[in-house]
């Protein structure tokens, strides 16, 4: 575009009234553009206006207004006094939009952050008022020069810049009159107006203390918006060879209603707002990821795309999970007195401090919400000792199971208000944190009922008295994730006919079941447990099942076992209705120890023994399959801090299980040793091999 101005206009007007002569530049972009800049809100507007001032390095930014006999706003003046605009430099400032000198990531001369780009702010003034001049006072070679440069709405698209003059003990720096404004512009320095303008400005000033900004008179103080800052390191981002550093900021707000996490430069200029959303309270605050990252990114013109490049989607989850580990800490610490208190009326639903990071973190939401709560009822403070500790056991168990668990409890039995209803049910259903609370509760009770089970099922005394029908068998129906998480119950303790059956039921109606399946071996042969998983494959309703066969923790598994498993194998490969279905059989015999036999068909392998088409058969015994599940539970319990030890472990499995262990378990867990228990138990036998 430059190519349509081979020169600039010249118009020398040789004035009587003692003005300099000017030349005329055209502003090189399109009259709706320069019209959507100009369009700003006042006070956004006032507020770029001001910025110039500040990126010239000015210490002293004012704003005045003047108003004529009827008290009608005539003049608004922004006058700072930094370096001002070189007169050879002004053409390239104010004719080209775009290509700004302030560069993303520069710095002032004097090491400020620049805030400006693009070169749009000075427009801004249009938005205030039809006509601007701005009156410029610079350092040439130690004596300061002066020239103005002028605008007018009407003619937007062409400025005015006269020559310069030597000024004689002129201060530097620029005045910026807008004359014939759109309105009186009242909300310049009204309470909501100063408030806007103070948080714009408050950061800037916090660390910038020798520079100040005054509006009408009132001086910007950064102390009354800002409560608390609050700095942390966020891992590098890697973005090829190069590596960029990365900080990030919580500025907490007094009266001050905004949450928000800003993409920002080195230099803590917001590029780009994350699209996140915050539970945290009542707290308000904004949050800046500052880094050189998003300084290349601008450059390449991907700050638009910013949330779908991964080096930064890692940078932006992590300063996510920082801001809410902060306020949760501040809300819990916030809760002290509270819990103080609870705990010396003992109430307070925790016998122990929390050993675990998991715990900590349930510990902290829990404090949350029933702080929250204790606020929000007047009567529940002077409730009765009984009733706070009925509800407080109460909360504690929702926060435990689910958000609708709280939340039924919130609005249910304590009638919170319904927005408060759902702020607290939101912090527990923030997906990391109710993830972390479920998976320890999930891990811990796996972890504590592996335990149990290996002591019920090699100790001397219990192994003895363990019957596999009545008790081992129901226990296990009720804990299928131990031969797998992808397999779910379809049949316990059925004949293979009944497999046939939930198979049916599975795959349609085209199947007619007839007559019974029929054993290779006898006439009936039943199945302990089968489980069934929907497998994604190119043919549709693809199953696999897994038939386990339990046998009493006496029992080896030796030739006649395997003659059984393998019995039932043969009897699902050689009806024809089975046949005809694409289904993968795994079939499973599982005691405390294998035969000779056993030993001899299992090898060193993981318990195969045979494999023929779509039916394979192993040999598994439960200190294997025992090992095989801490192996996938292993990363959880280092992340979790948990170790399962077999005096809860045993008081787990009895407190869950009481009507299956009934003469397993003489004592209670807590006073009982392995093997004290004495004589026979009663009830059904164990079933023999």
């Amino acid at each position: 575009m430059l190519s349509e101005y081979t020169a600039p206009a010249r118009t020398a007007l040789a004035r009587g009234d003692g003005h300099m002569a000017s030349q005329q530049y055209p502003v090189e972009v399109q009259p709706d553009f320069l019209k959507k800049i100009t369009g700003a809100k006042p006070v956004q507007a006032l507020a770029e206006l001001i910025w110039n001032g500040l990126d010239a390095d000015a210490k002293e930014v004012g704003v005045s207004f003047d108003y004529n006999e009827l008290d009608t706003l005539s003049t608004v003046v922004v006058r700072d006094d930094g370096a001002g605009i070189p007169r050879d430099k002004a053409p390239e400032y104010f004719r080209r939009l775009g290509g700004s000198w302030k560069r993303p990531g520069a710095s002032t001369p004097a090491g400020r952050f620049l805030h400006g780009q693009e070169g749009r702010g000075r427009f801004k003034a249009f938005a205030i008022g039809d006509y601007a001049e701005w009156a410029v006072v610079y350092d040439k070679d130690g004596a300061p020069w002066s020239y103005k440069i002028t605008m007018s709405a009407a003619d937007i698209r062409h400025v005015s810049i006269s020559d310069e003059a030597e000024a004689p003990g002129a201060k530097r720096g620029v005045t910026l009159t807008i004359t014939e404004p759109h309105k009186d512009f009242r909300t310049f320095v009204s309470e909501a107006g100063l408030h806007s303008l103070t948080e714009v400005f408050a950061l800037y000033l916090a660390d910038y203390t020798d520079v100040q900004v005054t509006i009408g008179g009132h001086r910007i103080d950064p102390k009354a918006v800002i409560s608390n800052r609050k700095s942390f390191n966020v891992a590098d981002i890697q973005a090829g060879d190069v590596t960029h550093s990365a900080k990030l900021e919580i500025v907490e707000w007094k009266g001050v209603s905004n949450r928000a996490l800003f993409l920002c430069n080195e230099k803590r200029f917001p590029l780009a707002q994350a699209d996140r959303r915050f539970h945290v309270g009542d707290f308000q605050f904004t949050a800046y990821l500052e880094t050189s990252y998003l300084s290349a990114a601008q450059k390449e013109g991907t700050v638009e795309l910013a949330e779908m490049q991964a080096p930064l989607v890692a940078a932006i989850d992590e300063s996510v999970r920082l801001i809410k580990d902060y306020f949760r800490q501040r809300a819990a610490q916030a809760a002290r007195g509270y819990v103080e208190e609870w705990k010396a009326e003992r109430v307070y639903p925790f016998d122990e401090e929390p050993k675990t990071q998991v715990e900590q973190v349930e510990r902290q939401v829990f404090d949350i919400v029933a702080v929250n709560v204790a606020r929000l009822l007047p009567d529940f403070e002077e409730g009765h000792k009984q009733n706070k500790a009925l509800h407080l056991r109460m909360l504690r168990q929702a926060i435990e199971k689910s958000p609708e668990e709280l939340q039924l409890i919130l609005s249910e039995v304590l009638k919170l208000p319904k927005r408060k209803q759902e702020e607290l049910a939101d912090l527990l259903r923030d997906v990391s944190l109710s993830a972390i609370i479920s998976s320890a509760k999930v891990v811990a009770d796996r972890l504590r009922f592996l335990s149990g089970l290996e002591a019920i099922l090699f100790d001397a005394e219990p192994k003895k008295r363990l019957k596999e029908r009545s008790q081992l068998h129901r226990i296990l129906a009720q804990n299928t994730w131990l031969f797998g998480e992808e397999f779910s119950l379809s049949v316990d303790d059925q004949s293979l006919t009944e497999v046939l059956r939930k198979h049916k039921k599975l795959l349609g109606d085209d199947i007619v079941i007839d007559a019974p399946v029929k054993h290779v071996s006898q006439e009936r042969g039943i199945v302990d447990l089968m489980l069934s998983q929907a497998m994604r494959r190119h043919r549709a309703n693809s199953l696999a099942h897994l038939v386990v066969e339990l046998k009493a923790p006496k029992v080896k598994l030796d030739r006649d076992e395997i003659s059984q498993i393998e019995g039932y194998a043969a009897s699902v490969t050689a009806d024809e209705r089975f046949r005809n279905v694409d289904v993968q059989w795994q079939f499973w015999a599982i005691s405390d120890d294998l035969g000779p036999v056993g030993k001899f068909r299992v090898g060193k392998g993981d318990g195969e023994i045979m494999r023929h088409d779509n039916v394979a058969i192993f040999l598994k015994t439960w200190a294997q399959v025992i090992d095989e599940n801490r192996a996938r539970l292993q990363f959880y319990q280092e992340k979790l801090e948990y170790q399962a030890d077999k005096g809860s472990s045993l008081k787990h499995l009895q407190e869950h299980y009481a009507k299956y262990l009934e003469g397993v378990l003489d004592r209670a867990p807590e006073d009982a040793e392995p093997g004290a228990a004495e004589g026979p138990a009663s009830g059904d036998e164990p079933r023999s091999a």
